[in-house]
């Protein structure tokens, strides 16, 4: 990776494009710390000094935001609605007809889904803003802080629509500076503000662990926590790099006087075909039980219920149910992002076959095989990684200050890889292009 990256600052094009995400990125993060009108901001250093910020129903948002959430600030919302339309867009994809034949038109489909992502997106942004600033107002966003219902002092009409609006140009802006890596960086541009967004709360994380650690004053959690992680990351790297190969053939065909085909290539399935996704997924779905409890109005026995079971992670229930929701999701996702009838139909058309295996039906039942079997160690690989905050709170009882949860150490390395890619391709891209000069 730093091979890589010295390289390419040597190269004056990747230099240009380095340099100019980087300057995106410090933008990104001075963002964060934006404060928006109508916020208590004393009040809110004050709550979260009191509070956990990883934990509760709005961790996941605050991750992806690197903190910006619970500060309350421009950039509260950060990449999330992107990614939930990115997310809804593709999974209607699969549903609506008109949708799927815009993806199969090329480029000019896809311009089309980009487009109608930014419109789901703001209207996202609106809606997960309405309901921040309600939060906000009731005192909900901080349990536990004695001054949580000043956060937001003036409760008029005209300051809750100013601060919705606010967090939804944010929204926007965060999209198109995520536009602009993608156009005019190393690309990738979302990903990699989602990237920042994580690791930019993990040295605070680690240095809470460190200062509430006993032994030695704290050096030996801090220590252990590290150990951890490079195990983590060795793991995960291991797992993402992880394929089955599935070896096609072309047969050789005669057009005029020119031969061609009669080349070997494979199809790479990787074991963890969906990625972060069903970690997503599941968290957002075991959010809404003690979310809709939260804001319901009495002390019943089932409101009780709720909030014992699915508000505390360490929960039997919460771990079975959260297990068992990554791995339904792991399936769902792998089923409408790779279809198998799609490709036999188009290594049939191009003269591709599998050895030993006939072309059309039986190579789709066959790659169905394969994927359903590849499926099972990368969803349950993904449950394993996601329960490591639960882990460490069985353990060692630091949970709530454990930087390397399983969505984030998912996504950086995920994206780290993907980065490295981008940046090795160009590389190459421009070897050759000295070379035919």
């Amino acid at each position: 990776m730093f091979v890589a990256l010295a390289h390419a600052f040597k190269t004056p094009d990747l230099r240009k494009k380095l340099l100019f995400t980087l300057g995106v990125i410090v933008v990104y993060r001075v963002g964060t710390h934006v404060p928006i009108p109508g916020v208590d901001y004393r009040a809110v250093q004050q709550c979260i000094d009191q509070t956990s910020t990883s934990q509760g129903l709005f961790g996941l948002v605050n991750l992806f935001s690197g903190g910006a959430l619970l500060q309350i600030t421009v950039f509260a919302l950060g990449v999330l609605p992107y990614i939930t339309a990115s997310i809804i867009l593709q999974l209607l994809t699969v549903v609506i007809p008109r949708l799927e034949a815009l993806k199969k038109e090329g480029q000019t489909g896809t311009a089309k889904i980009t487009q109608y992502t930014r419109y789901l997106t703001v209207a996202l942004a609106v809606l997960q803003g309405t309901g921040l600033v309600a939060t906000a107002r009731s005192g909900a966003l901080f349990q536990n802080c004695s001054v949580a219902g000043q956060v937001v002092p003036d409760r008029s009409v005209f300051t809750t629509v100013t601060m919705v609006i606010t967090m939804t140009a944010g929204t926007a802006v965060v999209m198109w500076l995520g536009e602009l890596i993608t156009d005019r960086g190393i690309g990738n541009g979302m990903s990699i503000l989602m990237f920042i967004s994580i690791a930019s709360t993990t040295p605070s994380a680690l240095w809470a662990i460190k200062e509430q650690g006993s032994l030695a004053d704290g050096w030996i959690e801090f220590g252990g926590v590290i150990l951890v992680a490079l195990a983590l990351v060795g793991f995960v790297v291991f797992v993402e790099q992880a394929q089955r190969r599935i070896p096609v053939q072309y047969a050789k065909r005669m057009i005029g006087r020119r031969s061609y085909g009669g080349t070997s290539t494979y199809i790479p399935l990787k074991l963890n075909q969906a990625g972060v996704i069903p970690v997503i997924f599941a968290s957002s779905l075991l959010y809404i039980p003690a979310l809709v409890a939260q804001f319901s109005s009495g002390d019943s026995e089932w409101k009780a219920w709720v909030t014992r079971t699915f508000a505390q992670s360490d929960h039997p229930i919460y771990i079975a149910t959260y297990s068992v929701l990554i791995v339904f999701f792991a399936f769902f996702y792998v089923a409408i992002t790779f279809n198998p009838d799609e490709v036999a139909d188009n290594m049939k058309q191009y003269g591709g076959f599998v050895p030993g295996i006939r072309a059309g039906r039986p190579t789709a039942d066959y790659l169905r095989y394969v994927l359903n079997r590849i499926t099972w160690p990368g969803a349950l690989y993904l449950g394993f990684i996601a329960l490591i905050p639960t882990i460490a709170l069985a353990t060692t009882g630091a949970s709530q200050n454990f930087p390397f949860g399983g969505t984030s150490i998912l996504i950086i390395v995920g994206v780290g890889l993907e980065t490295v890619r981008q940046i090795e391709s160009q590389l190459q891209q421009h070897h050759y292009e000295g070379f035919l000069r």
